[in-house]
């Protein structure tokens, strides 16, 4: 319920002017009237301060992944249902209610319970965060990205003069004396962590020189590590363009960003031994791989060698002409039985023309005329068949087997007289 103004005053804020103004207790008034009808909340955050004095205890209150804090005044009367003292550097969750001291103008927060965030219940929450990233494909297979052989420059997120840093250095180095590192030295743990490591990817990822970025940090308890499970830095790794390596802490240790970095190594050193080769590994791979190459050559030559000696041992390469004189033998056969055939089929040839030759002669009026017989032919060329047929005194040709002669009717004999005189 708001407090009414002082007759004479404006009713709102909005209808305050220079020349009628709010008297400062009434603005106070008014906002801690609004502020203390704030419901109940639940927050959570980590104690950067602790004080407790005569049974009442005085918070500051920061948020775990921004820089931002509040005071907490927990009263005696909750103090004494608390199971345990509120310590320095402890993450709990306070069910408070914004308080206003109008006097001073001061603003903090009465807590009515505070509860400590224990380690089951921080795995119980990134695991639920683990799912849920997962269920939406952060972590699939397909969006992992390869690494190259041989990195021309390597990114490097860790914390300044770390262990970590060392490891990864030392030992890409060792592996790869010509590796080149472009380093980013941020805070690997508390309330800027996140940014700040989001801020370097980033950076990072823009650089066309930088192949490969490797966020490593050493191993320690679970809160410290949070940072690297946090979602908007999981989600900026995914969203990078650069292969990424997860190095932080030890092999047991394994935060949300291992789960959507595209290659986990169980450690610093491990992900040193993992981005570049070594150059000993590599020399004596080039020594092993010549050697087989060498073996095989020789293997080819004295096996093609072998193959040759076989053939010039064969007959028809020993003796050449072997080849050339069977195929002359060959060549000199088929001719003769050619020769052979062809003069057969001439020969049958010539003995059925020649009996064709009879044929024809047995079948010429010649052959008949050679027999005797003769030809009579009227004046006109055309032949007597008939003795009826002519008159007496007309002229006649007569062919005989060889010349022709005339003659002239002089008698006539019918068919039957004709049959009696022969």
């Amino acid at each position: 319920m708001e407090s009414e103004s002082p007759a004479g005053l404006p009713a709102t804020a909005a209808l305050t002017t220079a020349d009628n103004p709010w008297p400062l207790r009434v603005l106070t008034e008014k906002l801690k009237i609004h502020i203390e009808n704030s419901p109940m909340t639940w927050v959570e955050g980590q104690l950067l301060e602790a004080n407790v004095r005569n049974g009442h205890a005085y918070l500051t209150l920061r948020d775990v992944d921004v820089d931002n804090s509040f005071s907490v005044t927990v009263w005696s009367s909750v103090m004494r249902k608390l199971d345990a003292t509120p310590e320095v550097g402890s993450r709990v969750v306070a069910r408070v209610k914004p308080s206003f001291y109008a006097k001073t103008g001061r603003l903090s927060l009465n807590a009515t319970d505070l509860r400590p965030v224990g380690l089951g219940e921080l795995l119980l929450r990134l695991e639920r965060l683990r799912q849920a990233l997962g269920a939406e494909g952060l972590f699939n297979v397909e969006h992992k990205r390869r690494l190259p052989v041989l990195p021309g420059t390597i990114g490097l997120i860790t914390g300044r003069n770390s262990d970590a840093e060392k490891d990864v250095v030392r030992n890409a180095t060792l592996r790869w004396p010509a590796v080149k590192f472009r380093i980013i030295n941020t805070a690997v743990q508390g309330v800027d962590a996140v940014a700040q490591v989001t801020a370097a990817l980033r950076e990072l990822d823009q650089d066309p020189a930088v192949e490969v970025i490797v966020i490593a940090r050493g191993g320690g308890a679970l809160e410290d590590l949070l940072p690297f499970s946090n979602e908007d830095l999981v989600r900026a790794v995914f969203a990078a363009s650069t292969p990424v390596v997860s190095a932080i802490g030890h092999e047991a240790d394994r935060p949300i960003l291992d789960d959507v970095a595209d290659l986990r190594a169980s450690t610093p050193t491990d992900a040193a031994k993992r981005i570049v080769p070594d150059l000993t590994e590599e020399f004596a791979g080039l020594q092993m791989s010549r050697q087989r190459l060498d073996r095989a050559i020789s293997n080819l030559l004295t096996r093609e060698a072998q193959v040759i000696s076989a053939l010039r041992q064969r007959p028809v390469l020993a003796n050449p002409h072997t080849m050339i004189a069977s195929r002359a033998e060959d060549l000199q056969r088929w001719r003769e039985r050619a020769t052979a055939l062809i003069r057969h089929r001439v020969q049958r040839a010539g003995d059925e023309i020649a009996h064709l030759s009879a044929q024809v002669r047995a079948l010429s009026p010649q052959q008949t005329l050679d027999r005797g017989y003769s030809v009579t032919q009227l004046a006109d060329g055309s032949v007597v068949r008939a003795a009826e047929a002519l008159t007496g005194g007309e002229q006649l040709r007569i062919r005989v087997a060889s010349g022709k002669l005339t003659a002239t009717v002089d008698q006539i004999f019918p068919t039957e007289q004709a049959n009696e005189n022969v």
